[in-house]
């Protein structure tokens, strides 16, 4: 009898320790490797770069440099900003219909936006002196065509990694590849402006027109090559990553393993035969549509594709809890980001009095905290969930703002050598808690997308893409626009070097209180956040299983 058990005990052990090690060996073999991750990740690096050096710099040099009105530089990169905003959905739209052997869904359109980027770029900062009307209109036309290519090559890159990783801890590391690029993109104007933006202390050579251009023709050379890397290094993979369409309907059709392997595969047979008809069926109502009806309108084929059925899947999408919460949490943090960015220059230039390589070694201290945290976050995320980690971080910075207001109302009593060293502090502790904003929002976001695709069955990661940055963008620019009214009603003054202290006052309140609503604004939203990582964890062991259930329905097939 003892020997009974013990060869029953064996078997069963035998049994799982094979289900376990064909688990283990289909998940190693849908892993990423750290090849792809990196030149993944390298893309945000020119990106990131280009794109911090327009958030930090163009209200800057509109106003200061260009000499052009607070409201009206305001109101130009508002409306800019809207349009990226309004673009990203079409574009998600288009890469999610886009189908090449050669490039996938998002490796074209990526593509295309690097070298378009690189020539919009110089061009854009090589404003020449003219009226106010003159400069405005040049600002306004480049940063549309800026925007539009920032889409072109954003919203894919970042569906991109929803198609590649669709695993759940792979998609956190790939994000944490994305992050770090990311932030050294956001160092790297500092850098560059530390590098053509002066020589000695005590110069304000952020001044310069001549400083931009450099810095512009660095920022191009860079996203063009960095956008190379990318498509090179992950186009094997984006064509070796099944049908994700075709395998989720395969697996709603399955929910049983125990089915029968010809009834299944006649019912997927009969399923694509039936779409195939009925898109041929809809294609020959177009054709005669056209022929026949001047005055109609496009089949539902067409409909599918225009601007309001995408703003009523962006309606829909917004109704859902978790989408909803994302969206706003992470719009409402950048918000945050847009004070700072956009007025810093301006704070650190007339009230601080600092030079232009103090101002780019703060802004290196500010990212490098941002960098130097992502490790501590990455074992942070490990032992709690995401949104508990990510409310920690924003409490964290919002420390490191209130630091930073209490060194704004001792700037008088000092000189900016020494206020210099505290500042430096803080904003690296502000640096520290801004590192998990660059990475578990978008994160979270993809968990939500994942649960959708799963429960729905269509891959639909560019479309939700571009309703998530278009949400950030329209926020964005009603933000810039108020920022360039409060400029005006501050008084401040771009042709004095030295502001009244009235002005000073009014540029440190923009700042501080501005940025310190946003987050806490942002901690009461993602409080909100449901989905935690048992969650998804349970829905990928689930498509797993499914997964497993497939392969094991088609050997029977072959073998019979």
């Amino acid at each position: 009898m003892n020997l009974f058990f013990f060869c029953a005990f064996k078997l069963a052990f035998v049994g799982i320790m094979r289900v376990k090690s064909s688990i283990k060996c289909k998940v190693k073999k849908n892993k990423l490797g750290w090849g792809t991750k990196l030149c993944y990740g390298a893309g945000n690096l020119g990106y990131g770069s280009m794109g911090q050096t327009v958030s930090s710099f163009i209200m800057f040099f509109g106003t200061s440099v260009l000499g052009l009105p607070g409201i009206l530089v305001g109101l130009t990169i508002a409306i800019t900003s809207l349009w990226d905003g309004l673009s990203d959905p079409l574009i998600g739209y288009l890469s999610d219909r886009t189908k090449s052997k050669f490039f996938g869904r998002r490796l074209g359109h990526m593509l295309f936006a690097s070298f378009a980027l690189a020539i919009n770029n110089i061009l854009l900062w090589s404003c020449p002196s003219g009226s106010q009307a003159f400069m405005l209109m040049w600002l306004l036309v480049f940063l549309l065509l800026q925007e539009t290519f920032n889409t072109f090559f954003a919203t894919p890159y970042s569906a991109l990694c929803i198609d590649i990783a669709p695993d759940y801890n792979d998609q956190t590391k790939t994000q944490g590849f994305k992050t770090v690029f990311y932030i050294m993109g956001l160092i790297l104007p500092s850098v560059l402006m530390y590098i053509f933006m002066g020589s000695t202390a005590g110069t304000q050579a952020q001044f310069n027109r001549t400083g931009y251009i450099h810095i512009a023709l660095v920022n191009s050379a860079l996203a063009l090559l960095c956008g190379m890397t990318t498509i090179i290094g992950t186009r094997k993979r984006v064509r070796a990553m099944p049908n994700y369409d075709k395998a989720m309907l395969e697996e709603t059709l399955q929910p049983d393993a125990s089915r029968e392997s010809q009834s299944t595969n006649a019912s997927i047979n009969n399923t694509y035969a039936s779409a195939k008809n009925n898109q041929s069926n809809i294609n020959q109502q177009n054709s005669e549509s056209k022929k026949g009806r001047k005055g109609e309108k496009a089949d539902n084929g067409k409909k599918r594709h225009s601007l309001s059925t995408i703003m009523a899947g962006y309606v829909d999408t917004f109704k859902k809890k978790n989408f909803r919460i994302v969206m706003l949490g992470y719009s409402v943090c950048l918000i945050a980001t847009v004070f700072i960015s956009s007025v810093g220059m301006h704070l650190f230039t007339f009230c601080y009095h600092f030079s232009s390589m103090q101002i780019s070694t703060l802004m290196i201290c500010l990212f490098g905290g941002a960098i130097a945290s992502q490790f501590l976050w990455v074992n942070v995320v490990k032992k709690y969930d995401k949104k508990q980690t990510l409310i920690f971080a924003l409490c964290v910075m919002l420390f490191g703002i209130a630091m930073t207001s209490i060194t704004f109302l001792f700037r008088t009593y000092t000189t900016p050598d020494r206020i210099f060293w505290f500042v430096l502090m803080c904003l690296f502790v502000c640096g520290i808690g801004s590192g998990a904003l660059y990475s578990l929002p978008h994160s979270m976001y993809a968990d939500v997308v994942t649960m959708e695709q799963y429960a729905t069955g269509v891959n639909n990661a560019g479309r939700y893409t571009g309703y998530y940055t278009f949400t950030y963008n329209f926020s964005n620019s009603v933000a810039l626009l108020f920022i360039g009214l409060l400029l005006d009603v501050v008084k401040f003054d771009s042709s004095q070097p030295v502001q009244a202290l009235s002005v000073q006052t009014g540029l440190g309140r923009i700042v501080f209180f501005g940025s310190a609503i946003a987050i806490t604004l942002a901690i009461i939203v993602f409080s909100k956040y449901g989905i935690k990582r048992s969650d998804v964890l349970k829905v990928q062991i689930e498509a797993n299983e499914m997964e497993g259930a497939q392969a094991k329905t088609k050997g029977k097939i072959k073998g019979g």
